[in-house]
């Protein structure tokens, strides 16, 4: 059996994803644990959402404050409902999350059936619930099971392999370069960019920076790159590795190739249309910048901004987990650039401070009914044709960690790199 951890800001879309499989009778809820009956046993996405509601009011400043699970035993394994809900709820005690509300979701739309968890890492307090080494032990309480529940084991490289891909890099669970490695030989075979920046803004999202470095050897001009690992402040942590370590694929000449293959792609792409008509609505439904990349992430699209030092912005990009596509503000047009977007929240920070209090409160009620219609609009959203699963879940909260907070402070340090560079010389 492999476990699958995805940690993320969105409550109601991995909420929402789930849901919708059981509306389109593809999927059934197994079990509530800890959370508001209803009297015939369906819920809303609204109602099981209230649940939680006491835990994120409590939250202190855990960002990621969303787990959504799934576990997935081998297709042959023949697994009831009774043993799914009984093998969750070993899972879930083992992790230390035993005492927090969640619902368990079975899948049956392939022939992979397997289950999802959704719930919350904060406790009652607000207090962040301790991930350390939270891999590891994942790993160790699924053999576990296997075990216990006469599963067949999930062991092999094929199976390993698989299970780190697309995962952010925690420096503090070790083996870092196998970490690194599992994310950037997959990334071009599934997302597009076009320039170093667009690629690092993408690596951002799994705790991952690429440097570029220059240098004369033996009267000859040596370029490449490095990759290394960002902590949770979006510190340098542990050594760099070189490109060479992980393939050609991931060295300077191999992606400088595929830009330009890139750039060619996406010349008349019909995803730049789609991107720029949701930046611009998301731009006039909102007035800063943390309700902007909101509304947009609730759309599959990340958004990562560049500051300097001082804190001025300046550089915006556009990740679009749809098309599978990144894009700087600037390249779709000067209205999505970072000059625009600094000059359009400064303005409307100042506007802010200048609102009475009731004028205030009357905002804050909008806001609620836009909230109310959330799900409508999510399941409208969650209908698109040819995405994968996975795909969707990234989309919507899920497995695919993409609200990954602050990414800007971990672009940051890298300018900040180049910066130094630049002093040397």
């Amino acid at each position: 059996m492999i476990a699958k951890i995805g940690r993320g800001s969105n409550l109601y879309g991995a909420l929402a994803y789930n849901h919708v499989k059981v509306e389109q009778e593809n999927g059934k809820i197994l079990l509530t644990k800890r959370m508001i009956e209803t009297p015939d046993g369906k819920y809303t996405v609204s109602q099981l959402a209230e649940s939680f509601d006491p835990y994120l009011t409590a939250n202190r400043n855990t960002e990621k404050h969303t787990l959504h699970i799934s576990l997935n035993p081998d297709p042959k394994d023949e697994v009831s409902d009774e043993r799914f809900v009984k093998m969750a709820e070993d899972y879930m005690r083992e992790m230390g999350y035993g005492e927090q509300p969640y619902v368990i979701f079975k899948h049956m739309d392939t022939s992979r059936t397997h289950i999802h968890i959704v719930s919350v890492c904060v406790d009652e307090e607000g207090k962040k619930i301790s991930d350390r080494f939270e891999r590891k032990r994942s790993m160790n309480i699924c053999r576990e099971l296997e075990q216990k529940y006469g599963l067949l084991p999930a062991i092999g490289n094929k199976d390993q392999q698989w299970e780190m891909i697309f995962h952010p890099v925690d420096y503090q669970a070790g083996d870092v370069k196998s970490q690194i490695a599992s994310v950037i030989r997959y990334l071009p075979q599934y997302y597009r960019f076009r320039t170093l920046g667009e690629y690092n803004s993408l690596l951002s999202l799994f705790n991952i920076s690429a440097e570029k470095v220059e240098g004369e050897l033996y009267g000859k001009l040596q370029r490449g790159l490095l990759y290394f690992s960002l902590n949770t402040d979006g510190e340098r942590a542990g050594h760099s590795f070189k490109a060479s370590l992980f393939g050609k694929s991931s060295g300077l000449s191999a992606l400088e190739s595929y830009f330009m293959q890139c750039r060619e792609a996406l010349k008349n792409s019909e995803s730049k249309v789609n991107i720029k008509a949701a930046i611009a609505g998301a731009m006039q439904s909102t007035h800063n910048e943390k309700d902007f990349k909101n509304k947009l992430t609730k759309q599959g699209i990340n958004t990562v901004i560049r500051r300097n030092d001082t804190g001025l912005m300046y550089g915006i990009t556009f990740i679009d987990h749809h098309s599978k596509t990144v894009w700087n503000g600037s390249s779709l047009g000067k209205e999505f650039s970072s000059n625009s977007f600094n000059e359009r929240w400064t303005k409307n920070i100042r506007l802010e401070k200048e609102i009475p209090v009731d004028q205030k409160r009357r905002v804050a009620e909008a806001n609620d009914v836009e909230l109310f219609s959330l799900e409508k609009l999510q399941m409208r959203q969650l209908q698109i044709p040819d995405q994968s699963e996975e795909g969707l879940i990234d989309s919507f909260g899920g497995l695919f960690s993409f609200t990954s907070g602050e990414d800007q402070q971990e672009l940051d340090f890298a300018h900040r790199m180049k910066k130094r560079k630049k002093r040397k010389r």
